[in-house]
């Protein structure tokens, strides 16, 4: 019988170490990998396709659902956390299961089970853990950095170094100084959670930093270009430019 491939992600090393201890005695798992980092734990995910993560919620650099995030395959996932508003938010959602740091052996094991019974059936849980993605991002706030991932690569973007956003298609393209990026995310979700200090959406298609805005420039009757920093001229929509002069004072 072939084995259950497992990889732990958690940067504590007393909480990976209880994990590896309480899986000892099963001898139907391996573990393949465990990572101190959500960026090492995309990468493991990618090379060894494991049936099941354990997954801790709050790690420096890149939690665990901006790492799912990025993810393009989903195993089964036991999410491990001390925060109990994540914990809730995973279980509502179907998720395979999740762990309440301390968690006791006994804990531990019917979590396990629970998940063994899902990878027999080949239950998938990719809708599951994007809806639970797509809810915790709703929830996220105001974001100060933007992940992407092209192919093995991941860039981190701070939002202070966008110039503007532009929809394409399914996408949007965000323009830095140095270098644009594709990334599957809505306007709409940008709009809202970037800082309303300094971004504003001046058309359907547009979002702008007006830390780099240089000047607005009128052109026919009722219509405005907005022109940035770095040269480029973004459109502005008549329902949009009243609100644009009120958020700059002008």
């Amino acid at each position: 019988m072939e084995k259950i491939k497992i990889v732990i992600i958690e940067d504590e090393s007393p909480a990976r170490d209880l994990i590896k201890a309480y899986l000892a005695q099963e001898s139907d798992i391996e573990i393949v990998e465990e990572c101190e980092n959500g960026f090492d734990g995309i990468k493991a995910i990618s090379k060894h396709h494991p049936d099941l993560i354990f997954l801790d919620v709050q790690m420096p650099k890149l939690t665990g659902f901006e790492m799912l995030e990025l993810l393009d395959e989903f195993p089964q996932i036991i999410f491990t956390t001390a925060y109990d508003q994540y914990a809730i938010k995973a279980f509502e959602l179907n998720a395979t299961d999740y762990l309440m740091k301390p968690f006791s052996k006994e804990r531990f094991l019917k979590a396990l089970a629970k998940a063994k019974s899902k990878i027999s059936e080949k239950v998938l849980e990719n809708d599951n853990v994007k809806q639970l993605v797509s809810k915790v991002k709703e929830q996220s706030g105001t974001i100060d950095r933007i992940f992407v991932k092209t192919g093995s690569r991941i860039d981190v973007i701070p939002v202070s170094e966008i110039i503007r956003i532009d929809a394409q298609d399914d996408y949007a393209e965000i323009v830095t100084k140095n270098k644009s990026y594709l990334k599957k995310e809505t306007m709409s979700f940008l709009e809202k959670n970037l800082p309303k200090t300094n971004f504003i959406r001046v058309h359907r298609s547009s979002i702008i930093n007006s830390d780099y805005m240089d000047k607005i420039e009128k052109y026919g009757k009722e219509s405005y270009l907005v022109v940035l920093k770095d040269g480029s001229r973004v459109n502005v929509s008549k329902s949009r430019i009243k609100e644009l002069k009120t958020t700059l004072g002008i």
